[in-house]
């Protein structure tokens, strides 16, 4: 089992340095397939290690393997290890399941693109990464790979770098991760401080015995980069901005895996956090106002991608709600099937956005459910697998988020009626997506435009067949699990996560039934609005247009007077102290050689003269010193 873990680990990497070692020495298809094959065997040997731990006892499910110990100070050693146990198993497949679908379709949508092998250098670097972030075995390996993740995302985010707002994207999503990364890593400091290890066991072991200071500042750390890795509030506006990366990017760092790992981290550290009930109430309470947020959002905007992109912001809202109040399983398992949908949603777009030659405004769109029959099948089973209808996968698992609030008292209740508001923004905004660019007839620009096929066969069915088996998943997913009838995920994950709180019946009967008769609510109305035209489209309030002003918020409190600083530094210290003092040199040097020239007259008189003077004055140095 943990030698091919081990393998599932190393393979992408081997695929990314066997890309950037042959350079220009292979063809850009040929990079396209080592990256796929790389991250396909990287999902066989998942495969493997899974079946090797169906095969033991739920108790006997979890194992360490320690490469080598790279890290020693005293009593303190770190290890560079991998833990395979039911929680990263099931992140491993995600990962590289989905993930080798999303590069396999990329293999068509990056078809032509000059940069082809860095693209597939970088995918391949980024699903190493996040398999390091699921699979280390202790905190600081961990913390490593949430580090690589960073890095990767932006790479990929900027991998277009040709155009500014690429460039900005990635710096803003790099910046505002790593002020989530500085958060997670001076709780690692005390921890280390004050439990002398990083050990996952020995260190929530340990931590029980802190006090209730340490343990709130520790819960915190680790809630600062769970907040700006997952893209919530108040650190969520470099998510939509990041939609100036490939779409096959958006889908694989923004919907399937990268997002997601701050739900797994606190599911992962979920005994730190149960040590500090406030921090885990205050992570419930961003994941609900995430959800209301990011919906009234996704309502006014008109690029397809960021429509799509605060829907995620908005369904890791519902993770965040189900980690935050002990359900684990349920936010796992909404995590597995998010990353179906979405994944599915994203990568349906890429093919409307390529047959429209680069267009993502659904304004400019319009009848394309006619022209692109197959596509606006998968876009609908995503639609309706996000809103929540049965029997799609997003019934199932966002649903029992939702029913396990109702067991969590008058703050459940509160966080329940947030999610039941977010499932009908879902609908709306979803099926307002989908009315104005598949609805209709063809706007003057399809028109103008008609859709058409993207590169050659193997192009074209690479990026099909990845939505295919995506629309399979979305369609089905859900039936890992069913509340009341079998909990195939709940009794996986049990033995590394055991729930706080578990809905009954009643409750998860309630919780489905309000939920999707709020989603077909919501349905209902985008119909009414944007497809039956029974009444004019509300004009969009400023407040949402301008993202709640949170943009306008930050450069307020920390672009611009850092620019003014750093003015204000080049006023009174660069210019007169740094570049004065350079030009005070070199004026002194100028002044000196100028007077030094006019002693050179060329006449010899003069220069015998200084030479006696010269004599003179040695002699009568040496004749006072005797």
């Amino acid at each position: 089992m943990t030698a091919a873990a081990w393998v599932c680990l190393f393979l992408p990497l081997g695929g990314a340095a066997l890309i950037t070692l042959c350079g220009n020495g292979i063809s850009r298809r040929a990079a396209a397939w080592i990256s796929t094959l790389s991250c396909v065997a990287a999902f066989v040997a998942a495969l493997v290690s899974f079946v090797y731990m169906l095969g033991r006892s739920p108790e006997d499910r979890s194992e360490l393997s320690v490469a080598w110990t790279w890290l020693t100070a005293g009593d303190f050693r770190v290890g560079f290890s991998i833990l395979t146990d039911p929680l990263s198993m099931m992140m491993m497949l995600i990962v590289t399941g989905v993930g080798s679908l999303i590069v396999a379709y990329s293999i068509g949508y990056m078809d032509g693109d000059d940069e082809e092998r860095r693209y597939f250098a970088y995918m391949c670097l980024f699903v190493f990464s996040m398999l390091m972030l699921v699979q280390g075995g202790n905190l600081l390996d961990l913390l490593i790979g949430w580090g690589l993740v960073g890095l990767s995302s932006y790479l990929l985010i900027g991998f277009w770098h040709h155009r500014p707002q690429a460039v900005a994207a990635a710096k803003k999503a790099f910046i505002m991760n790593a002020f989530g990364d500085a958060t997670m890593a001076l709780a690692f400091f005390l921890l280390i401080q004050k439990t002398g290890t990083l050990d996952y066991a020995l260190s929530f072991q340990k931590a029980s015995g802190l006090s209730s200071t340490v343990q709130n500042l520790v819960a915190l750390g680790l809630l600062g980069g769970a907040v700006a890795k997952s893209a919530q509030l108040p650190l969520q506006t470099w998510l939509p901005d990041a939609m100036e990366g490939p779409t096959p990017v958006s889908a694989l760092i923004h919907a399937a895996t990268m997002v997601t790992a701050g739900v797994y981290l606190i599911v992962r550290t979920h005994p730190l956090f149960e040590l500090a009930p406030h921090v885990q109430d205050l992570a419930a309470g961003l994941g609900a106002l995430t959800i209301v947020m990011a919906g009234l959002i996704a309502l006014v905007q008109t690029d397809i991608k960021r429509v799509i992109a605060y829907s995620t912001m908005s369904q890791i809202g519902y993770m965040f709600l189900g980690a935050g109040i002990g359900a684990y399983a349920n936010a796992m398992f909404h995590l597995m099937t998010h990353a179906f949908f979405k994944a599915l949603l994203f990568l349906a777009a890429g093919i409307v956005i390529h047959a429209l030659a680069g267009e993502q405004d659904i304004r400019r769109m319009g009848g394309l459910r006619r022209l692109m029959p197959w596509t606006w099948a998968a876009m609908l089973i995503g639609g309706l697998a996000l809103t929540g209808i049965p029997p799609l996968s997003g019934f199932f698992s966002k649903d029992s988020i939702l029913a396990a609030a109702l067991d969590g008292g008058w703050y459940g209740y509160l966080l329940f009626a947030a999610g039941l508001f977010g499932a009908f923004l879902t609908g709306l905004y979803t099926f307002r997506m989908l009315f104005i660019a598949f609805g209709g007839e063809p706007s003057p620009y399809v028109q103008e435009h008609p859709p058409h096929a993207h590169g050659d066969g193997v192009a074209r069915w690479s990026m099909y067949l990845s939505v295919a088996v995506l629309t399979i998943l979305a369609a089905i997913g859900g039936g890992f699990q069913f509340a009341g009838v079998w909990t195939t995920i709940s009794d996986w994950l049990e033995p590394v996560a055991k729930p706080l709180v578990e809905a009954s019946n009643t409750e998860e009967a309630v919780a489905s039934i309000a939920a999707v008769a709020v989603g077909l609510a919501g349905i209902a109305v985008a119909w009414w609005i944007y497809s039956a035209r029974r009444r004019q489209a509300p004009r969009p309030a400023a407040v949402l247009e301008r993202k709640f002003y949170f943009d306008e918020l930050y450069d307020g409190l920390f672009y611009w007077p850092t620019v003014a600083f750093a003015r204000t530094l080049d006023w009174v210290v660069e210019g007169p102290l740094v570049s004065g003092s350079i030009r005070g040199v070199s004026d002194a040097a100028r002044w000196a050689g100028s007077r030094t020239r006019a002693l050179q007259t060329g006449l010899v008189r003069s220069y015998a003269l200084a030479l006696a003077a010269g004599v003179t004055v040695l002699i009568l140095v040496f004749v006072a010193v005797r």
